[in-house]
């Protein structure tokens, strides 16, 4: 335990700011991913699952992509 507790300390990034990215992107990537499943989107499903980039392709595809299909 003694390791892990030293790992989390001296963390490059710390925690919270991990969390915090964490609550950002998730709503973001289940969004995106629900649409693209939704719209049977396999290469774009595939793509939002596979690439994390902090949520800015999420928000594209959503905004963007999502909205020309219709």
């Amino acid at each position: 335990m003694d390791i892990i507790t030293s790992n989390l300390q001296t963390a490059p990034i710390p925690l919270w700011i991990l969390l915090l990215i964490m609550v950002w992107v998730l709503p973001w990537k289940g969004y995106s991913m629900w649409l693209a499943a939704k719209s049977n989107n396999k290469k774009w499903f595939v793509a939002l699952l596979v690439l994390n980039t902090l949520a800015i392709l999420d928000i594209i595809y959503i905004f963007f992509i999502n909205k020309k299909k219709k």
